[in-house]
C-alpha cells in the first residue's frame, strides 16, 4: 500500500512541477485528499462522520464550495481504489 502511495504522489508532483500554477494547486488538492481518503478507509466500515472529517479538513484547508470539495473527494475515492 505504501508503495502505491508513493507512486501516487509521485506522479503528483512531477505533473506539478512543469504545470501552471492552478495546476499544481489543483495537484496539492487531489493528493491532501487522496491521503485523508485512504486513512479514512484504513477501517473497512466507513461512517458519515469520517467523511464529515474529510470534507471539513479540506474545507479548513482549501477556499473550495460545497460542491468543488465533494467533487474533489469523489475524485479521491476513484484514485485511492486505483492503487490496488
Amino acid at each position: 500500500m505504501l508503495q502505491s502511495l508513493q507512486s501516487l504522489f509521485d506522479s503528483f508532483v512531477s505533473a506539478s512541477t512543469s504545470a501552471a500554477p492552478a495546476d499544481r494547486e489543483h495537484a496539492l488538492q487531489l493528493g491532501t485528499a487522496v491521503l485523508l481518503v485512504e486513512v479514512m478507509r484504513a477501517d473497512p466500515q466507513i461512517q458519515p462522520a469520517e467523511r464529515s472529517a474529510v470534507l471539513g479538513a479540506l474545507r479548513a484547508k482549501f477556499a473550495l464550495s460545497s460542491t468543488e470539495l465533494e467533487r474533489l473527494v469523489a475524485l479521491a475515492e476513484q484514485e485511492a481504489q486505483g492503487l490496488y
